[in-house]
C-alpha cells in the first residue's frame, strides 16, 4: 500500500509547479504553511469527531483527508512519506515508554 503514498507524494511534487487557480494542492502552497496547517488541524478534529460518532466510513473518509493534508505539510517542508516511514520503522519493536525516553534525552 505504500505505493498509493508514493504515488501520491510524486503528484504533490508537481503540483508546486502549477497555477493556484488550476489545482487545490498547488492552490494550498500558494496560501503558505500558515493555510496548510489550519487545513491539517481542521481534518484532524474532524478524525476525532468521526471516530466519536462511530461510523466506520466516516471515519476512513476523514482520516484520509487528514492524511492527504499532513502529506502537503510534508511536501510543503520538503519532506515525503518515506521521512515517516523510517521514524515509524525505527520506533519498531520499541516500548512506547522507551521511545518517550529516547526522546527526553
Amino acid at each position: 500500500m505504500s505505493e498509493i503514498l508514493q504515488q501520491l507524494a510524486q503528484v504533490l511534487e508537481q503540483r508546486k509547479q502549477e497555477s493556484a487557480d488550476q489545482s487545490y494542492v498547488a492552490s494550498l502552497y500558494a496560501k503558505g504553511l500558515d493555510h496548510i496547517l489550519k487545513k491539517v488541524g481542521e481534518e484532524a478534529t474532524e478524525t476525532v469527531i468521526a471516530a466519536k460518532g462511530g461510523d466506520k466510513d466516516q471515519i476512513v473518509y476523514e482520516t484520509a483527508d487528514l492524511w492527504f493534508h499532513s502529506m502537503v505539510m510534508l511536501a510543503d517542508q520538503g519532506l515525503g512519506p518515506d521521512d515517516v516511514l523510517r521514524e515509524l520503522q525505527r520506533r519498531f519493536g520499541l516500548s512506547g515508554l522507551e521511545e518517550k525516553a529516547q526522546r527526553d534525552k
